[in-house]
């Protein structure tokens, strides 16, 4: 029985080229597949750490008119800033307007911060609505099918 073995593991010394080439055919596939659909997460991930900002934002303009006798117009973006610290990570991409009875925050994704924005606002009657915007870039947490909303 080991003398049947011994001849046969002499002969085979290693892979062939074909073997090698299928090898790399297949990885190169198998990376053809992932890496689009890593960079489509990432932009996602992107997306959403702006509508996250959006929402803290929200709140934060929330806590600003109830210091403010329910009114908006007193919070600027630096008021807003001062009660939530972690938005002076956002802070050029960050745009805050009000009026005394509503408001529109609208932050820029870091992934193209002027093309792709998300906008939190709130209207005098108390109504909340989010839109966002891609400009030419339809990928991510904003989709052209879902109508510009989020």
């Amino acid at each position: 029985m080991i003398r049947s073995i011994s001849p046969r593991a002499q002969e085979e010394r290693g892979f062939t080229l074909i073997e090698l080439l299928v090898v790399i055919l297949i990885i190169g596939i198998l990376a053809a597949i992932a890496i689009p659909s890593f960079l489509n997460q990432r932009s996602k991930g992107n997306d959403a750490e702006a509508k996250s900002t959006a929402v803290t934002a929200a709140e934060a303009m929330e806590t600003c008119a109830t210091d403010n006798n329910g009114q908006y117009t007193n919070c600027s973006k630096a008021s807003l800033e001062s009660i939530e610290p972690t938005l002076n990570d956002a802070d050029a991409r960050l745009t805050v307007s009000s009026t005394a009875s509503s408001y529109a925050i609208t932050v820029g994704s870091t992934r193209d911060a002027a093309n792709v924005q998300f906008t939190l606002s709130r209207s005098s009657g108390g109504t909340t609505t989010r839109a966002c915007s891609t400009g030419s870039n339809d990928k991510g947490g904003c989709s052209a099918t879902s109508g510009g909303t989020w």
